[in-house]
């Protein structure tokens, strides 16, 4: 398969909300080189995802995401808050949310689950095995899972 597939005929949108430059940098490298044509949106902060998730101010004319990658730890809303907001707003909801952290905590994987993430994922320190993660997402999440429609 080629990176110029696109799933069910179109360009996959995708939101990383990820205030660690290394890891956005690392997450960009690894869906430029996948299988599926995707567009990856990046905000670095709780606030910025919201706004972004509302197309409001600078994101007025943003697409919806296909699926939202989501950090725990973020400056000025963080990510539990970010989560349940998306998951209680009748536009948002159905948006699959891959929660993806350093967080190793027992409290904040049933915390997000209890938000209704629909993955929680703590992200790897190894350099090869961050990669795997992110095109393990990519084959699970925008080959193998249905998403729901673009409203």
């Amino acid at each position: 398969m080629s990176h110029d597939t696109v799933l069910g005929g179109r360009l996959i949108e995708i939101l990383l909300v990820e205030d660690n430059e290394g890891d956005v940098r690392l997450t960009r490298e690894a869906f430029a080189e996948g299988h599926i044509r995707n567009r990856l949106h990046v905000v670095n902060d709780g606030e910025q995802a919201l706004a972004f998730l509302r197309r409001e101010g600078a994101w007025k004319d943003a697409p919806q995401p296909d699926l939202v990658l989501l950090d725990l730890n973020l400056p000025r809303l963080d990510g539990r808050e970010v989560l349940s907001a998306i998951k209680v707003d009748p536009r948002l909801k159905h948006i699959p949310v891959v929660v993806l952290t350093s967080s190793r905590t027992e409290q904040d994987l049933l915390r997000a689950y209890d938000l209704h993430a629909n993955c929680f994922i703590t992200k790897p320190v190894e350099f090869e095995q961050f990669i795997e993660v992110i095109r393990s997402i990519e084959n699970f999440w925008l080959t193998i899972v249905v998403l729901p429609p673009k409203e």
